[in-house]
């Protein structure tokens, strides 16, 4: 195997170079995928302005994960980890906001916190509106990057709620940091907001809307909002906790104030994470099975079954188990709205015989790094041909060669390369690591996976310990 090598980042901080493990023989796995990101922190939200106590079961445990529970903890909420029968670690126990005990975690009204997003645009989007309903002020700031990273949505619309939201300065800001002044309520009614940036801006607010005094009416103006598929999953969380919400009027949400049932929910696994381990079986015309894949979801991640299909993949989803079989080529074909796996895509597409173009994405130019960008770079630099479009990429088919892949501190970018290592020897990953935002043990599960026989089933063997886990949004 290849030494891994180092670098320095902008920061001056050394940064390892991970040799991807390359693929020489087709890949034919079983491979656990841990809990969903966007679900864990949608539900842990919920749950912490629920009426009474509730449980998510096998929940993601990442950073991303990690940043939401300190938040909520910071705001007044109790969450206690509690052993379950999940193969990535235990089950989480949440005590709302409204029902912590004095001697519980968190601070009490009126007491100033600080809240660290990282770079999770799930804290640092749905942690303000919920500060806002207790008594003191909330400081929110991250990564670097994160102060980089489209705020100014969430900041007005909280302004246009009666919220005093400023920078610590006492200035109007844009981005993170900000400091959220919250009087323990809101009282809400018609908003109306520009979300063509994120979903997540949307989600946001109708997650907290049962808990402002007049509900929410949330209405959307401006180009069309990236993600849907993301809200649709807001919305169906919400309903499943008693939540009316109508949502037939289209770029209308309206939310009635009310209660909010608390729950005892297993955490669907992540479908996106398991994107790079299905995109395996292309890239070495191989096989991978992911059991416990839902009839039923809302995640984007089962868009797999179509995206990998037209690829040339034979997909087939037979009691619960999703099983994707490569092909002797990697078909290119043109796709739109691949939000959040385009990464992914993108690099199976540098590996296909044929031109591809991803179109509708351009919103991920805002996400952990400027997606687009660093994906032409990236691809260019091992010697493929990928351009940027307004809304999206081309790629055209290209003999690739070795080289380092950097990662942007972006997991996607990270997994990404990850792809091409498989199929282009000699390919380095600059900060691996990086995979921790969502996917703790990636490095550990992709190896575990080339070195099975098709028997073994990866991720089972981590036991209520590991600490693997799962996607963003």
């Amino acid at each position: 195997m290849i030494a891994a090598a180092a670098a320095r980042n902008d920061s001056g901080t050394t940064v390892p170079h991970w040799p991807a493990p390359y693929a020489d023989r087709p890949v034919d796995a079983t491979v656990t995928v841990p809990g969903s990101k966007s679900l864990t922190n949608r539900y842990l939200v919920l749950a912490a302005l629920a009426d009474g106590p509730s449980r998510l079961r096998a929940p993601l445990h990442s950073r991303d994960s990690v940043l939401m529970i300190e938040a909520l903890r910071q705001l007044g909420a109790t969450i206690t980890e509690v052993p379950g029968d999940g193969a990535f670690g235990p089950d989480l126990e949440v005590v709302p906001m409204r029902h912590r005990e004095p001697e519980g975690q968190g601070n009490a009204a009126g007491t100033a916190v600080r809240i660290d997003c990282g770079l999770a645009g799930t804290v640092m989007r749905f942690v303000p509106p919920l500060a806002a309903l207790r008594s003191g002020a909330s400081t929110f700031d991250g990564d670097p990057h994160a102060r980089k990273r489209p705020m100014g949505t969430i900041i007005e619309a909280l302004k246009a709620l009666g919220v005093n939201v400023s920078a610590e300065d006492g200035s109007t800001p844009a981005s993170l940091p900000f400091v959220v002044e919250g009087t323990g309520a809101v009282r809400g009614g018609h908003l109306v907001i520009d979300a063509s940036a994120s979903s997540q801006f949307v989600s946001a607010l109708l997650l907290v809307g049962a808990r402002f005094t007049e509900g929410l009416h949330l209405e959307h103006v401006g180009k069309p909002v990236p993600s849907l598929d993301h809200i649709n999953m807001t919305v169906a969380v919400l309903r499943g906790a008693g939540v009316q919400v109508d949502d037939s009027v289209p770029n209308h949400w309206v939310v009635a104030p009310g209660p909010i049932r608390a729950f005892d929910q297993q955490i669907e696994q992540d479908l996106s994470n398991a994107g790079p381990f299905l995109a395996a079986a292309l890239a070495s015309a191989g096989t991978v099975r992911i059991p416990g894949w839902p009839e039923q979801t809302q995640q984007v991640g089962d868009l797999w079954r179509s995206i990998l299909a037209r690829m040339g993949a034979e997909v087939t989803l037979l009691d619960g188990v999703l099983t994707v079989r490569g092909g002797s080529e990697i078909k290119g074909a043109d796709f739109a709205d691949t939000s959040e796996l385009a990464p992914t895509v993108a690099a199976l597409c540098a590996l296909a015989t044929g031109p591809s173009r991803l179109s509708g994405i351009a919103h991920l130019r805002g996400h952990e790094t400027d997606r687009l960008a660093a994906l032409v770079t990236e691809i260019n630099r091992l010697g493929g041909d990928a351009e940027e479009t307004s809304d999206g990429l081309v790629i055209r088919p290209a003999k690739l060669h070795a080289g380092v892949v950097h990662s942007y501190a972006d997991h996607r970018m990270a997994t990404a390369g990850a792809i091409l290592g498989l199929a282009v020897e000699g390919v380095q990953v600059e900060d691996i690591a990086t995979t921790a935002k969502t996917m703790p043990d990636f490095p550990r599960l992709w190896t575990g996976m080339l070195e099975q026989r098709g028997t073994a089933s990866l991720g089972s063997e981590a036991g209520a310990g590991g600490s693997a886990g799962a996607a963003e949004d």
